[in-house]
């Protein structure tokens, strides 16, 4: 993606979410383009990410610790953990629907937040906010909904490219957390992007040994962008 073709908006430092000693920069495509939707297809090739109408990637002065990820859909092994994963689950019903906010989803949402982020920022939801972080008019989303006995236990919102199913975001019960739903909302979007012949499932950004992405270095084989192009994660130890 070329900077002559389309402007790129860097956004000012702001704190990291992942580091407290540091702050974080993105590069943000011009969200007025008509052209979004494409640029977006082309964008998760390239390590960009959604959130809301916005498609970033990061851009911090002296840290690049946040690298690109995707599942190779075709070569994916689920290991002995997640397959206890699938197991525990295989009562759950796997539903792919239209984007969009109900009251339903809504309590979900704002029950996960208030357990998962509380006091970080995030845990004051409001209606308006689903929307604006989750999806948008344009954004080709759809929320995998998992259900026990018809009651909603958690939500993949999915973004569904050619190219690429992008794990955008995932929230569930709190107290159906035996389950393991983050770890079972990949499996069923890996498993979702080989019916629908997808080749990869990307997974937003993965940070060496961070504890918080941790989990996505389970997925194996699992791809990162390194230096422009994807290589295997385990390619790059051998550097």
């Amino acid at each position: 993606m070329r900077s002559d073709v389309v402007r790129l908006f860097q956004t000012l430092p702001h704190p990291c979410g992942y580091f407290a000693d540091r702050t974080a920069q993105n590069l943000v495509i011009d969200p007025s383009v008509p052209q979004l939707p494409a640029l977006y297809e082309h964008g998760l090739q390239r390590g960009y990410r959604r959130a809301g109408g916005h498609v970033y990637v990061p851009h911090c002065m002296g840290c690049r610790a946040c690298v690109a990820c995707r599942i190779p859909v075709a070569t994916f092994e689920p290991d002995r953990s997640q397959r206890r994963c699938l197991r525990r689950n295989a009562d759950v019903e796997v539903s792919v629907c239209e984007a969009g906010i109900n009251d339903e989803r809504y309590a979900l949402y704002g029950r996960y937040l208030q357990e998962r982020h509380r006091d970080g920022g995030m845990d004051d939801v409001h209606p308006e906010d689903f929307p604006r972080f989750l999806f948008t008019t344009w954004s080709p989303t759809r929320f995998v909904e998992f259900r026990v006995e018809g009651r909603l236990v958690g939500v993949a919102v999915t973004d569904v490219c050619a190219s690429g199913l992008s794990a955008v975001y995932t929230f569930f019960d709190p107290a159906e957390h035996a389950r393991g739903l983050g770890t079972f909302a990949i499996l069923s979007q890996i498993r979702l992007a080989a019916e629908w012949g997808i080749e990869h499932v990307y997974l937003g950004f993965w940070i060496r040994n961070h504890p918080k992405m941790d989990y996505k270095a389970r997925f194996r084989p699992l791809e990162v962008l390194h230096l422009g192009n994807w290589r295997n994660i385990e390619s790059l130890d051998m550097d």
